[in-house]
């Protein structure tokens, strides 16, 4: 994708000059009629053929004043749906386009579930809020598809939009921002209550806070900050419905429902049974450490229908939908659901599955759905006390294995197209330096600028680094003994890249590259002038003086002595080693435990369902893609 740092307007019916805008600013009231005759008389009077280069901020000034609707307004609700990126005229798995996410589903979709994540019925094919693009077109007598590839016109027919939605809610073209509250709750698509003003409530925040972005093709975008305080009376025409009362674990402020996973005994044998366990977490069995980020790799509609399969054996807690960040919990927080592919990490933690596929990455994960999951997030840290960071916030693909041939098996959602840097930052706790120490390096390059190299993929925002063998791009890319064949820029390889978030020690630096331990081995990534990294925090350990090396495990199982008569003791296994001289950050350092749950059973206390707690304690450590464990026995604290 070519680097632009304007946007060229191929067939633009209005020049941008003073005197012109002047002649398409509303000076009266319009009601939603008056709209599509004001553009008509403007393309009738005004028609030209031209070229001009405009800006993405001129862009939105100018459509601004066309409308008659407040800069702040617009620039708002867009940075709130996309960011302001255009995504090079690609649809979100929501079926939205453009800077205004404006939907199309009937030619978007892959299938009729991907991105609306629904079995929908003739109704709801027909909803408009799955059709706002054709909707805008229409106002502007536009063709449909020039909103999808042209940004200007994208805009135009965003501003359009929520001009009609204004006459709609309060009857004319309002004269100050703050009734534009109630077509803002409808821009967002949703006719739930609370995620509606929820949107409409972050767009109002924006003005109030103000924010300055450089996008993905070079646009420097601002919104100035003014206090503006709502009008939220002018959602009451809407008629938006109110919540039933759920009994899902859920901030107030989210639509969230309870639809369960399946859990019953599939035979006469008690331990043939799906898709999760019973537990009383946190109030015992296993407390709840981690909070583990899946995509869905099917719709929203599939993926709650595939935890209700009998024969899935699989279910996560959560599963959040792409077009407006609905979120269905599956299975209660205090049980463990079965979807890290790791048992330790199942039972200490809770399961986010994000509507969307990983390669598809001319698609992209829409802002509402970051939003709704980092809303949630948040709700569950502090409840669990989860710390909001890039050790216990984590993606499925850097959950280890159990087992060396289980390693190499494990999946790689949500993949590298999720925006780590920018959930953490609406998690409330951005990667930034801070006070970290010099020897530990957090990688955090920037993502709308990080376009590596992916085979198959036109170049594109992604979240990891390459290692490579040497301080080289000639050089081999690094190789990680456990997965098949040489490192790679495949999508699926996740030996030579580091994601967003992780930290390492420094072990050397040579020019514009630095060196860390990665994987056992010493690893090099191109760092001109720290860009890839900032400084991090954490424990520093390394193998005793008296050891060669030691062990790195995927689980911090106790010893086998811990185990009661009549439990199966479950062996660490070692997964790769530490030699003697390298250092490694670790994160925490935990006691070992066991959650033993083998059996079909609603009672969480029955025999059966018993926490083991062993003597032996380990580190949780960064190691190489993927997390790990080694003994506290058998490392040296170098310092904190």
């Amino acid at each position: 994708m070519k680097k632009m740092s304007k946007i060229k307007w191929n067939r633009m019916m209005i020049p941008i000059t003073a005197a012109s805008i002047a002649l398409f600013t509303y000076s009266s009231p319009i009601l939603t009629s008056g709209i599509t005759e004001k553009i008509a008389y403007a393309k009738q009077d005004f028609h030209l053929e031209t070229k001009h280069d405009i800006s993405l901020q001129e862009a939105f000034t100018a459509a601004a004043k066309e409308f008659g609707v407040p800069e702040n307004i617009l620039l708002a609700v867009s940075y709130n749906l996309t960011r302001w990126e255009h995504h090079n005229g690609e649809p979100s798995f929501s079926a939205g386009y453009g800077v205004m996410h404006l939907t199309d589903l009937e030619t978007s979709s892959k299938d009729i579930g991907k991105g609306i994540g629904q079995k929908l019925s003739d109704e709801q094919v027909n909803d408009p809020h799955l059709h706002t693009l054709k909707e805008a077109a229409k106002l502007l007598n536009e063709d449909p598809d020039q909103l999808k590839e042209d940004p200007v016109q994208n805009i135009r027919g965003g501003a359009a939009l929520i001009a009609q939605y204004a006459s709609e809610t309060v009857g004319k073209i309002p004269s100050t921002e703050k009734d534009w509250y109630g077509a803002v709750a409808k821009f967002s698509g949703s006719d739930e209550f609370s995620t509606a003003t929820d949107f409409a409530d972050q767009v109002y925040k924006t003005i109030n806070e103000g924010v300055q972005r450089e996008t993905t093709d070079g646009q420097q975008i601002s919104l100035n900050a003014k206090g503006v305080v709502a009008n939220i009376e002018t959602v009451k025409p809407l008629h938006l419905k109110k919540k039933e009362k759920s009994e899902a674990e859920c901030p107030m402020s989210l639509d969230c429902k309870f639809v369960p996973a399946n859990y019953e005994q599939r035979s006469d044998d008690p331990t043939d049974y799906g898709n999760y366990d019973i537990a009383d977490r946190p109030n015992a069995g296993p407390d709840i450490r981690y909070i583990v980020i899946h995509d869905t790799e099917t719709s929203y509609q599939g993926a709650i229908d595939w935890f209700q399969n009998p024969n899935s054996y699989v279910a996560a807690h959560y599963v959040i939908r792409s077009s407006d960040g609905q979120i269905t919990q599956m299975v209660h927080n205090k049980d463990v659901g079965w979807h890290a592919g790791n048992w330790y990490f199942n039972m200490h933690s809770i399961g986010l599955e994000h509507e969307g596929y990983m390669v598809d990455g001319a698609s992209w994960y829409s802002e509402e759905m970051y939003r709704s999951s980092a809303k949630l997030v948040k709700f569950l840290a502090e409840k669990y006390n989860i710390p909001l960071d890039r050790a216990h916030i984590i993606g499925h693909e850097e959950i280890p294995g159990l087992t060396p041939a289980r390693q190499k098996s494990m999946h790689e959602d949500p993949g590298v197209f999720w925006d780590w840097q920018h959930y953490m930052e609406l998690v409330g706790n951005p990667i930034h330096s801070g006070n970290g120490l010099k020897d530990i390096v957090t990688f955090n390059p920037r993502f709308e600028t990080n376009k590596p190299e992916l085979d198959g993929f036109e170049p594109q925002s992604a979240n990891f680094v390459y290692l490579y063998q040497q301080p080289s791009f000639d050089a081999p890319l690094f190789d990680d003994p456990l997965y098949s064949g040489p490192g790679s820029k495949s999508i699926y390889e996740e030996g030579s890249k580091v994601p967003t978030g992780q930290s390492y020690v420094l072990a050397e630096h040579q020019g514009d590259w630095d060196a860390i331990w990665f994987g056992g081995e010493k690893a090099w990534f191109y760092n001109p002038n720290g860009k890839n990294t900032v400084r991090g925090k954490g424990t520093l350990i390394t193998p005793k003086k008296e050891k060669e090396y030691i062990s790195v495990y995927g689980s911090a199982y106790p010893e086998e002595s811990a185990y009661p008569i009549g439990i199966q003791p479950r062996l660490v296994t070692e997964l790769y080693k530490i030699p003697k001289g390298q250092v490694y950050v670790a994160i925490d350092k935990v006691r070992s435990n066991y959650y033993n749950a083998t059996t079909y059973s609603h009672d969480p206390y029955d025999e059966n369902h018993k926490m083991v707690i062993g003597n032996d304690e380990y580190y949780y450590i960064y190691f190489n893609h993927r997390h790990g464990f080694v003994k506290a026995s058998e490392v040296d604290v170098v310092s904190k």
